[in-house]
């Protein structure tokens, strides 16, 4: 039996596998940035070419540089761990290191094919090029022949310059505006960590969205400066908030001044808030750690006091247009209920569901909508009286706990639920009787249920039916049922929701189970609706049962299947849960 050693060999494109890790050029780029950061710099300056220029990429910083030896045995050694060889942390600065796979060398040939690195340190400069080119010409990347410059320089210089050249044209050239976001999200705060990009230094108003600067003398706190940014992107910052400047000094962590205490204002908004206010009359009223202001301090009450109606008109000005069209399209949708209300339940409804949107802004559908729902419910249903009558009929203990609901809600609907949870089960009773009745047809259930959705679940209340949308679906089943199939015709109902999606809803008799020819037809219906439409249409099929080749699987998107026994089942555990829920 004979024996031999083998090893691992390390293929060429490894290098190009590597710098494909990177989601775009400019999070590559940011590696190398990263890289500046581990060395150390105080300032990195980068210089981003003109799209089509057949400039190079250039990153500068003034960090540590490194040695020949360096460069020999740590740069050049594939998925080597800075970590394992020096520590979580820098040397110099204590920063925590950000290299921890040791391939980030390789992320600037992602965006060109030439990458050249120049690093000065202890009066010597050595410089080393990689080309994707010599790295096609091996087969084993430890065969790469890698040309080593080293001369003397002067003794004070140190640092690491990488050009990239010969971008890849088949990408994006990087664009600054991008850049700039995904490095704000680390170093944007950093107190000794500049950042230039093409001769401007990363800062708060490099935020996307609406910038703001202002300058005033309090009477106590002093001078102050505040610069801030509300984000107009659909996703929060990675860290928002307001940082509290000191003599140049960053305190503690970002905060928002009161405005996440308060009840009426969104808390998803303050994910968007980005900025820093310098007050340096507080100097003394800065913990021995630097890491708090002292909460009790009358000072800080007094610059909380200032900046937090100027961050709140800020987002009234910049949200106000996006909410109140949230609103327009709410009352599109409901228009038919607010214009059956009398006028002043009418302004009432206008200025609960304002609040409403305020409140909630950001918030999923499923959370505002039923509110809403809830609101016009009561609105079409009740009277102030009701209201009136439990706190007359209430002890003091009761009324205060009335105060604290309404307080919490900001809702008058909330007095109103118990009576509409009950007479939503008359209605569900009412609605079990015809089904129950062998008699009842599909026209009579389209009139029961066509404004009671919410007899389906919470996702289907705000849907809602009009006479343009019944014209579509006149015109649509006008054109399949005419002669001797007009007796046939189908009852449709055609619903849009807050949000212009649609719902298109086939009822059958109760006595008919949904087989697979009812399931062919609703999707036909729904494909010649969509041209009509111009959007997704959903659709729900309701009936009294199921055959067996009703298809359960493999059906297009956006199909769902009720059974009414099913239906009111599940209305009345949701209406028994209410209850419960208000009697606790």
């Amino acid at each position: 039996m004979s024996r031999a050693h083998l090893r691992f060999q390390v293929d060429s494109r490894i290098a190009t596998l590597l710098s494909q890790e990177y989601s775009s050029s400019e999070r590559a780029l940011k590696e190398l940035v990263d890289n500046a950061w581990d060395a150390d710099a105080e300032q990195v300056t980068i210089v981003l070419p003109k799209p089509l220029s057949g400039d190079p990429i250039i990153i500068q910083d003034d960090g540590t540089g490194m040695t020949e030896e360096e460069l020999r045995r740590h740069y050049l050694s594939i998925a080597s761990d800075r970590r394992s060889r020096r520590g979580e942390r820098t040397s110099g600065k204590n920063r925590l290191v950000k290299g921890r796979k040791g391939i980030g060398k390789f992320s600037g040939l992602m965006a060109a094919a030439s990458m050249s690195l120049e690093t000065r340190v202890r009066g010597r400069v050595c410089r080393i090029t990689l080309r994707l080119d010599d790295l096609s010409q091996v087969e084993d990347i430890e065969h790469l022949n890698i040309d080593l410059q080293s001369e003397a320089c002067e003794p004070e210089q140190r640092g690491t310059t990488i050009t990239l050249s010969d971008l890849n044209q088949g990408l994006a050239y990087p664009d600054a505006s991008r850049f700039r976001q995904i490095l704000l999200q680390d170093y944007g705060r950093q107190d000794d960590f500049a950042i230039m990009i093409d001769g401007k230094r990363l800062d708060v108003d490099d935020v996307l969205g609406s910038y703001s600067e202002q300058e005033q003398e309090l009477p106590h706190a002093g001078k102050v400066k505040l610069r801030f940014a509300i984000s107009d992107g659909k996703s929060g910052l990675r860290q928002p908030g307001i940082t509290l400047r000191v003599d140049g000094k960053s305190v503690g962590r970002p905060g928002f001044f009161g405005l996440d205490q308060r009840d009426d204002f969104p808390p998803k908004l303050l994910r968007k808030l980005y900025g820093e206010i310098e007050a340096d009359g507080l100097r003394d009223h800065i913990t021995a750690g630097w890491d708090a202001a002292v909460e009790n301090s009358e000072l800080l009450k007094e610059v909380e006091g200032y900046v937090q109606p100027i961050l709140r008109d800020a987002y009234e000005q910049q949200y106000r247009k996006e909410i109140q069209l949230a609103q327009a399209r709410l009352q599109r949708a409901i228009l038919a209920r607010l214009s059956a209300l009398p006028e002043h339940k009418r302004r009432f409804a206008d200025r609960a569901i304002k609040k409403i949107l305020d409140r909630y802004y950001g918030e999923p559908e499923s959370k505002v909508e039923p509110m809403v729902n809830v609101l016009l419910e009561a609105m079409e249903r009740s009277d102030y009286r009701i209201l009136l009558e439990h706190i007359a009929e209430a002890t003091p203990g009761d009324v205060a706990g009335v105060a604290e609901r309404l307080d919490e809600f900001g809702l008058a609907e909330m007095a109103f639920l118990v009576q509409q949870a009950a007479a939503r089960q008359v209605f569900l009773d009412q609605l079990e009787a015809l089904v129950r009745d062998a008699a009842t047809t599909e026209s009579v259930l389209h009139k029961a249920l066509e404004r009671n959705l919410w007899v389906f679940g919470p996702e289907y209340s705000l849907f809602s039916s009009n006479s343009t949308l019944r014209r579509q679906v006149e015109d649509v089943l006008g054109k399949v049922y005419t002669g001797d199939k007009a007796d046939k015709r189908p009852d449709l109902l055609l619903n849009e929701n807050l949000s212009g999606k649609y719902l298109l809803i086939e009822f059958k008799r109760p006595s008919h189970a949904l087989n697979h020819g009812d399931y062919v037809q609703a999707i036909g219906y729904r494909h010649e609706l969509t041209k009509y439409v111009g959007s997704a249409v959903q659709v729900l099929l309701v009936g009294g049962g199921r055959s067996a080749d009703f298809p359960t699987g493999s059906r297009e998107p956006d199909v769902e299947d009720r059974i009414f026994g099913q239906i009111i089942s599940t209305a009345r555990r949701q209406i028994e849960w209410l209850l419960r829920t208000e009697s606790l």
